[in-house]
């Protein structure tokens, strides 16, 4: 979350594949897993209008990360607030599932962060998937409702704990308790992140001191003398040992020794601390979100977590083009990888769609309409990447919003609308295009119907139509440049 208290009518349902039964699978060992080849990170970037929702980037090597979906989000929330901070990428043991667990909260609505932490949403927004690319429809899980007082539920975050076959979902939660009104971690536990136990506590630091962001890793073969570790921004960054989820922690102090700090101790004043081992080898990163300074995350590395002394720092690591905000990474399979990276790896450019005969227009959508605009604000409204045709074919293509993923310009009742993949056959068809010499200018380009070859795209008193083209008005408006 951020400092500050530290820490769209088109329903995302359609925009991504509807699971037709969700039931949980009979949990097996986590190393029955695949050896892990690279590494996953789900963030958000910020504040900004589209800042947050759910972002993901790749990496080989986990130091240096690539932006997926050519810097695009992949996600975006419409229930609740309408915007998610905090994404936890959770994986169940066998690998079969996979869930988003994020904080609903969006700060750029023009929430203050007073509000959100006294009078803030006290649910968090769940995605489920089987494959790590078709996602559910988002849901909400009113955590914290039980507690008194509640005023929020913020930084999510899952780990499955095979003592109890279930998951331990904990986040921070601002209420009163003993007099003091302060962020505490609390749990409960859940088998499917859609019921779950009435919420306990979990971590309390003393006195007026609160606690929001926490993650914790399990390690393997218990290096250090630990089977899990935790790291909290609780003034510090201190980290935490034990054995059991659910059992006591063990303090081993906090990275004051580095200048590292959540503010308390001054120096380099972090947050949303987020672990990852490096695939193949007992060591491991801890990456701190360095806010006050806006640098960034930056990552401390150790082979030895048993001892905060034994964490170094290292500049050997890139971040790609976005801002990475709080976030959690999640070790690839070769498997995982490979459709992660085919599905959003690929870079395809981004392009306006000029028109011929009024050439300081562009298309562009406008709440959910389409039409030719000049001075488009904003001007993602206006960029399209040009993608193979959904429903196939040599030559054709098919417009893919920027600012809404899985969203794409389609035909309904020959009037144009931006709607979400639906993944059915009629969708696919409505969203494809035959580019073809301009019927007004054949150095320009038109756009002929997939599933109506007698009918182009064409504008019509400025709004975008499927036509038939019988005269030169007809040729002017159907003829379109596609620029970068």
């Amino acid at each position: 979350m951020s400092r500050g208290l530290s820490r769209m009518g088109v329903v995302l349902a359609t925009a991504c594949l509807v699971f037709a039964s969700l039931t949980m699978a009979t949990p097996k060992k986590a190393a029955a897993l695949d050896p892990f080849t690279g590494y996953l990170m789900a963030h958000f970037t910020g504040e900004s209008a589209n800042g947050e929702q759910i972002y993901l980037a790749h990496s080989d090597d986990g130091l240096h990360w690539t932006d997926l979906n050519n810097g695009a989000l992949i996600l975006r929330s419409t229930i609740g607030t309408r915007g998610v901070r905090d994404p936890a990428l959770v994986r169940s043991p066998a690998g079969d599932r996979y869930w988003i667990v994020a904080t609903d909260l969006r700060i750029a609505s023009g929430t203050s962060w007073s509000d959100a932490a006294n009078r803030g949403s006290t649910s968090l927004v769940v995605w489920e998937s089987r494959d790590l690319v078709n996602w559910s429809a988002p849901w909400l899980i009113n955590v914290a409702g039980g507690i008194p007082g509640a005023g929020n539920a913020w930084a999510p975050e899952a780990i499955y704990n095979p003592a109890t076959g279930d998951y331990v979902l904990y986040w921070a939660t601002n209420s009163p308790r003993n007099g003091v009104t302060k962020h505490r971690i609390w749990y409960t536990r859940t088998t499917d992140f859609r019921s779950f136990t009435a919420p306990q506590l979990y971590i309390e630091r003393g006195g007026t001191q609160g606690v929001i962001d926490t993650q914790i890793i399990e390690v393997p073969g218990s290096v250090g003398g630990y089977r899990y570790y935790r790291a909290s921004a609780d003034g510090h960054i201190t980290i935490e040992a034990s054995n059991s989820i659910l059992g006591s922690w063990t303090p081993l102090g906090n990275l004051s020794h580095m200048g590292i700090s959540n503010g308390t101790g001054g120096g380099n004043v972090v947050e949303g601390p987020m672990w990852a081992q490096f695939n193949g080898r007992n060591e491991w990163a801890l990456w701190l979100d360095q806010f006050a300074t806006g640098r960034g995350y930056m990552p401390i590395t150790s082979a030895n977590l048993g001892s905060t002394q034994n964490f170094r720092t290292r500049s050997d690591y890139g971040m790609g083009v976005n801002r990475k905000r709080h976030g959690s990474i999640l070790n690839l399979t070769a498997a995982e990888e490979s459709r992660v990276l085919g599905r959003w790896g690929t870079t395809v450019p981004i392009n306006r769609i000029q028109s011929y005969n009024f050439q300081d227009r562009y298309v562009r959508h406008a709440n959910f309409d389409v039409r030719i605009d000049a001075n488009v604000s904003p001007a993602q409204d206006a960029q399209f990447r040009l993608v193979p045709g959904l429903a196939g074919g040599s030559g054709t293509v098919s417009f893919a919003s920027v600012n809404f993923p899985g969203y794409y310009l389609r035909h309904y009742n020959f009037d144009f609308v931006l709607a979400p993949d639906d993944g059915t056959a009629t969708f696919a068809a409505d969203a494809t295009f035959r580019q073809v010499a301009g019927l007004a200018n054949a150095s320009w380009t038109s756009f002929q119907s997939y599933n109506h070859p007698d009918r182009y795209l064409r504008h019509y008193d400025y709004l975008l139509r499927l036509d038939p083209i019988t005269d030169a008005q007809g040729r002017d408006d159907a003829t379109f440049r596609v620029t970068t």
